[in-house]
């Protein structure tokens, strides 16, 4: 599932949250850490990247937030322990973008390009056209689009 990604053209790595990182669950949410599930191989896979990429950032819409399903409070603990469980397998996630806002008009929800200008703004070594983008989603293409980056279809 998780291609061979050419870091001698690439050397940041994106990453969305749902059906990439954690099963996806349609018509639902992960609501808290026990609903949470690695998708098949990406822990020896983000092992692996952790070696050959200068950074890794998800960038994820989490909805559920804005419409009150979780709390902000509840997304940070998820995502604490899925980075926690990353690095005990070998693996790094070097920071968290997430848009928990409901409205698609939101500058920062994918596939709009916010998040990414924040990634830029927080790391001013990041180059666009070093920059590749797995996603699982037509959103997620569009936004690699969008920010002039390498987007892969997993």
């Amino acid at each position: 599932m998780f291609p061979l990604i050419d870091t001698s053209k690439y050397d940041t790595l994106l990453l969305d949250r749902d059906g990439v990182i954690n099963v996806h669950r349609p018509g639902d949410y992960v609501k808290n850490w026990s609903e949470f599930q690695f998708v098949d191989g990406f822990l020896g896979y983000i092992s692996e990247y952790s070696k050959l990429f200068k950074h890794i950032f998800v960038v994820t819409n989490q909805r559920c937030v804005g419409k009150g399903v979780i709390t902000e409070e509840t997304l940070h603990e998820i995502h604490e322990k899925m980075v926690c469980e990353i690095k005990k397998n070998g693996g790094r996630i070097d920071g968290i973008y997430c848009c928990t806002a409901v409205l698609d008009s939101d500058e920062r929800r994918k596939p709009n390009i916010g998040m990414f200008k924040d990634i830029m703004r927080d790391y001013s070594d990041v180059v666009p056209q070093r920059c590749v983008m797995l996603g699982d989603m037509e959103s997620d293409m569009l936004f690699a689009e969008r920010c002039g980056i390498k987007g892969i279809l997993v």
